[in-house]
């Protein structure tokens, strides 16, 4: 058993993360701001509050619970919202590692697994993207993700820190068993932002762009369950503890679905109607982000479990009913 800090554990992903490190005999330490987190979503260890910049309080947090290694999550997450506040993504993501990373030196903590993005790759040159591809954000958030692991690169050589960073492709679903799942405010992400039309919170699902170089002209993704990235952060930690230095690891399905098989699929599984309207596209998105994530099943030894976009949607439903109660 081992104690683990989790940063941002108040959050989708981080709360996840921190189920399976219970469900696998740790314990998780969640310390968040709880600005953008939730109270309700810490269920499976402690709760530290603090801010990612605030140096002492990390240093007091790490000298209570003595973590074997960090899990960090925490970070803004908003693509537009980068584009309109770049600087606020800087400080947030690099500067918030950087200082997580110090407070990590001063208690000798020497593992750390991140949370990247696939946003780090911008307009790739092939599709699917595998690790050598070339690193060409077009937004804030990316360019900000990619200097988070130039700073670890750093760590390394300054610190001998052993780090993974997991560049996600897009997070969807929610716990199978609904005791936690994706909650926003305000909501930015396309899965809930249909499902909330399928209620009527909303009265239709803006489709940002119909006349990119895709099948059907609107953006494609890679969607991969919540669970499985969880179930990677475990792995990825116990790559890091038995190897020196830094790496990176693409996490998705292989399988690129578009904003209009997410609707027609939602449309499915909820048995509502889901009216869509035609919307410009937004600043810094790539038209398609799909992943080769060989690396991580080989090296890793993990594969996505959960694949399917109609199994996702229905754990982002059944969870978004209890949410939207």
């Amino acid at each position: 058993m081992a104690t683990i800090l989790v940063t941002g554990g108040a959050g989708y992903v981080g709360s996840h993360a921190c189920k399976a490190l219970a469900r696998a005999g740790h314990v998780p330490v969640t310390y968040d701001s709880l600005i953008r987190g939730h109270r309700e979503l810490v269920k499976w260890g402690p709760l530290e509050i603090g801010d990612i910049h605030d140096k002492a309080r990390l240093i007091e947090v790490m000298e209570t619970h003595r973590p074997a290694a960090v899990m960090h999550f925490a970070s803004f997450i908003f693509v537009n919202e980068s584009v309109a506040q770049p600087d606020l993504y800087e400080r947030n993501i690099v500067g918030g590692t950087e200082m997580l990373v110090d407070a990590m030196a001063v208690r000798d903590i020497r593992t750390l697994v991140v949370s990247s993005s696939a946003a780090v790759y911008g307009i790739p040159s092939f599709s699917p993207i595998t690790e050598d591809a070339p690193c060409r954000p077009v937004n804030p958030y990316g360019a900000a993700k990619l200097k988070m692991e130039q700073a670890l690169a750093r760590a390394q050589r300054d610190h001998g820190l052993s780090w993974v960073a997991l560049r996600y492709f897009n997070a969807a679903g929610a716990d199978p068993e609904g005791e936690t799942g994706e909650w926003h405010e305000p909501e930015n992400h396309l899965i809930p932002l249909v499902l909330d039309a399928a209620l009527g919170k909303s009265e239709a699902i803006t489709i940002n762009g119909d006349d990119y170089p895709t099948r059907d002209g609107t953006c494609v993704r890679d969607y991969i369950h919540v669970m499985d990235l969880a179930e990677a952060h475990l792995l990825a930690w116990r790559y890091a503890i038995g190897n020196d230095g830094g790496a990176a690891f693409n996490l998705g399905t292989g399988h690129g679905a578009s904003v209009l098989d997410v609707v027609t699929t939602a449309r499915k599984v909820t048995g509502h109607n889901i009216p869509v309207r035609a919307g410009q596209r937004r600043d810094g998105d790539p038209p398609a982000l799909v992943a080769d994530a060989g690396a991580a099943q080989r090296i890793l030894d993990w594969a996505p479990r959960r694949s399917d976009l109609a199994s996702q949607i229905a754990d982002a439903w059944a969870w978004h009913l209890t949410l939207r109660k």
